[in-house]
């Protein structure tokens, strides 16, 4: 099924950046948002601002590296708003600002846990029950930083590639069952994320523009979603590229901690 008609709508991280704008693109008459974050005060005041243009909300202030509370509450939310599409799209980056910075066990866990469990964490109970419905759609939020590793964030895209492999190898099966999966291959968007990144950030785009893009290409009903299209395509280049000369290319975007470059 595609999400012509879905109106029963999920999205984690909607308290702010590409989730809030996500959100607001998603928002009108009919239409009832399942979002979680979480700050309280900023996933209240995106609430807000989808409920003015007409939408049904319900919050769920959760941390998505909960899974117990994460299932509960979609399960809750799925039993009165049967869910047509969920994106999961709450992430966290860590990235490296010197060349004596180093991301120890406990600092890659914690990016990981965020990113790739918490997709896990919305995307899984949800699965289930669209599977016994025959019908749905799941986007999962990756990064282009999923097709080519960058040494200034090896957590971040380390999980990302995860998400991207993951959301990959079930698409097959989940597509017998009617279930849509789509992942979602973000260049540079401006967000509080994207401010603190130190290196270049080319074809930058808003999280406005990022939303309505994503939203047209999930009505579409596609399998990958990866803009802006030239950022894309050097992205998938990279890879078929000798690694010296992939990392030099990368080195020379100021992707490397800062006294190495």
């Amino acid at each position: 099924m595609l999400n012509a008609a879905a109106r029963h709508i999920v999205i984690t991280g909607a308290s702010a950046g590409l989730g809030r704008a996500l959100a607001q693109t998603y928002a009108a008459p009919g239409v009832v948002l399942g979002l979680i974050g979480r700050d309280g005060e900023r996933l209240e005041a995106s609430a807000q601002a989808c409920r003015a243009k007409g939408a049904k909300v319900e919050t769920g202030l959760i941390d998505v590296r909960d899974a117990e509370a994460m299932q509960t509450w979609l399960h809750r939310f799925d039993d009165a708003h049967a869910i047509d599409l969920l994106i999961a799209n709450a992430g966290a980056a860590s990235t490296l600002g010197s060349a004596t910075d180093w991301e120890e066990l406990e600092r890659t866990a914690a990016i990981v846990d965020t990113n790739f469990y918490g997709a896990m964490h919305a995307a899984l109970p949800v699965i289930a029950r669209m599977r016994a419905r025959k019908q749905g759609q799941i986007a999962l939020i990756s990064s282009l930083a999923a097709l080519r590793g960058m040494a200034i964030s090896p957590a971040y895209c380390a999980s990302k590639s995860a998400i991207k492999a993951y959301g990959d190898s079930v698409r097959p099966i989940l597509s017998r069952d009617g279930i849509r999966m789509s992942i979602v291959l973000p260049g540079f968007v401006k967000t509080s994320m994207s401010d603190v990144f130190p290196g270049d950030k080319p074809f930058l785009w808003s999280a406005d523009k990022a939303a309505q893009h994503i939203q047209r290409k999930l009505k579409a009903g596609c399998a990958e979603i990866a803009f802006p299209g030239l950022l894309a395509f050097g992205m998938r280049l990279l890879p078929l590229l000798p690694a010296v000369l992939a990392d030099a290319i990368l080195g020379g975007l100021s992707y490397l901690p800062r006294e190495e470059r």
